[in-house]
């Protein structure tokens, strides 16, 4: 049987990403094992499609800083310090594997958005 030493967890933060955290903890807890949380934030440029008639910048930080306060809640949960904790800009399969890559993780868990059965394994980001 493998053994795993560095684990990134994937979060969307929806209210699903408590459940993935839950079994991240179920399963890992007795093991010797680096967890990374990660939840990869698009840039809020990418839903407007081209200019934006406004500056986005204090939204994206606010919207960042949430995001950190929430990953802060399942690091808390998981016995976890903020160093464990990840917020990047980009898209989300792409940064993930980047940041695996970069941190020599051997696992990779994410969610999918509140599937059942096979949906449940293979959704969008995890395909990729």
């Amino acid at each position: 049987m493998s053994y795993y030493r560095h684990i990134l967890v994937g979060l969307d933060l929806s209210p699903e990403s408590a459940l993935v955290v839950d079994h991240v903890q179920e399963l890992f807890k007795d093991r010797d094992v680096r967890i990374s949380l990660v939840h990869v934030q698009e840039p809020l440029s990418f839903a407007y499609g081209g200019d934006v008639p406004m500056d986005l910048s204090d939204v994206q930080t606010q919207m960042e800083e949430r995001a950190r306060t929430r990953l802060d809640e399942f690091c808390h949960q998981l016995g976890l310090t903020t160093n464990d904790r990840h917020v990047v800009i980009g898209q989300p399969a792409h940064e993930m594997h980047k940041f695996a890559k970069d941190n020599g993780v051997d696992l990779i868990v994410v969610g999918s958005h509140g599937r059942h059965g096979l949906a449940l394994v293979f959704g969008s980001t995890a395909n990729s």
